[in-house]
C-alpha cells in the first residue's frame, strides 16, 4: 500500500513534466485530433505531417494509461487494507477520477487548437491530484509528527500552501505569456507583457521564500522540531534552485529545455510544500 501510494504520487507529478515537454517542443498538436491521434488511427501514422512531434504527443497520451493503472491499483489496495478509513478511500478515488478528467481536458485542449486557458487548466488540474495522492501516502506512512500542533503552526503551514498555489498559478500565466505555445499555429497567448508578469511571479516567489524562512527559523529556534525544520529547509532548497533557473531562463531568452527543467522543479516544489503541511498535521 505504501509503495503504491508513493508511485501514485510520483506518476501524477511526472506527467506534469512530460506535458510541459510536449508544449516546450511545439508538439501540442502532434496528434491533431482526439481521442484519435490522426483521423482513422489511434496511433501515429507515417502519413502525418507532424514529423517527430506526433511521437512526443502520443507518448504523453500513452503515459495517461500508466497513471490510470497505478491509480486503480492504489484504489484496490486501499479497499483491501484501509476499508474502515473512509478518508483514505476518498483520497484514493481522486487520482482515478482526476486522470479521466485530465484526459477529457486534454482532448478539449487539442480540439480548441491549444487554447491557452485550457492549456493552463490542464497543468493546474494536476495540483489537486498530487495533493490527494500525497495525502494518501502520508496517511499510510504515518509520517506526521505534530498531531497536536498549535494553531500558529497549522495556520502558517496553510498560508504557505496558499502562497505556493499563487506562485504556481502566476508561473503558468508567465509561461502562457511567453513564446512556448505548444504549436506554431496555436492561438494568441494571454496578451500580457511577459517581462512584467515574470517580475510579478518572481516577487511572489520571494514572498513565499520569506514565509518559508520564517517557518524554518520558528521550527529551529522556538519549536525545536527537526521534522518541521527539515520540511521547511527542503522547500527552501527547491525555491532557491528554482529562482536560479528562472533568472537563467530570462537571461538566455527562454530556451525550451529550461522550461522543462522549470516544470520538473515546480512539481517537486509542490510536493515539498505538501511535506511542510504534513509535518504539521495530518488533515
Amino acid at each position: 500500500m505504501k509503495r503504491l501510494a508513493f508511485w501514485n504520487m510520483l506518476v501524477q507529478a511526472g506527467i506534469i513534466v512530460t506535458g510541459v515537454a510536449v508544449r516546450a517542443t511545439g508538439s501540442g498538436l502532434g496528434c491533431p485530433t482526439w481521442p484519435q491521434c490522426a483521423p482513422g488511427s489511434y496511433t501515429p501514422t507515417v502519413q502525418q505531417a507532424q514529423s517527430w512531434h506526433k511521437y512526443v504527443e502520443f507518448g504523453n497520451r500513452t503515459l495517461s494509461f500508466v497513471l490510470v493503472v497505478v491509480a486503480a491499483l492504489t484504489l484496490i489496495a486501499a479497499y483491501r487494507t484501509l476499508r474502515a478509513d473512509r478518508r483514505a478511500i476518498a483520497l484514493a478515488w481522486v487520482p482515478v477520477l482526476g486522470t479521466f478528467a485530465q484526459a477529457i481536458l486534454g482532448g478539449i485542449t487539442v480540439r480548441t487548437g491549444l487554447n491557452p486557458y485550457t492549456v493552463m487548466a490542464h497543468f493546474l488540474l494536476s495540483l489537486p491530484l498530487i495533493y490527494a495522492a500525497h495525502a494518501l501516502w502520508v496517511r499510510v506512512s504515518n509520517r506526521p509528527r505534530l498531531e497536536f500542533a498549535q494553531p500558529i503552526e497549522r495556520v502558517w503551514a496553510w498560508i504557505i500552501v496558499g502562497m505556493a498555489l499563487v506562485v504556481l498559478v502566476l508561473g503558468t500565466i508567465t509561461t502562457g505569456s511567453g513564446p512556448h505555445s505548444g504549436d506554431a499555429n496555436a492561438p494568441a497567448r494571454f496578451g500580457l507583457n511577459p517581462v512584467t508578469i515574470g517580475w510579478v511571479h518572481a516577487f511572489s516567489v520571494a514572498l513565499f521564500a520569506g514565509l518559508a524562512i520564517g517557518l524554518w527559523a520558528y521550527a529551529n529556534y522556538l519549536l525545536r522540531d527537526d521534522v518541521l525544520k527539515g520540511a521547511a529547509l527542503g522547500v527552501l532548497h527547491i525555491v532557491g534552485t528554482q529562482m536560479v533557473v528562472g533568472f537563467a531562463q530570462f537571461a538566455l531568452g527562454l530556451p525550451w529545455w529550461m522550461l522543462i527543467i522549470h516544470a520538473a522543479l515546480a512539481a517537486w516544489f509542490w510536493i515539498a510544500v505538501l511535506n511542510v503541511k504534513a509535518a504539521v498535521r495530518l488533515s
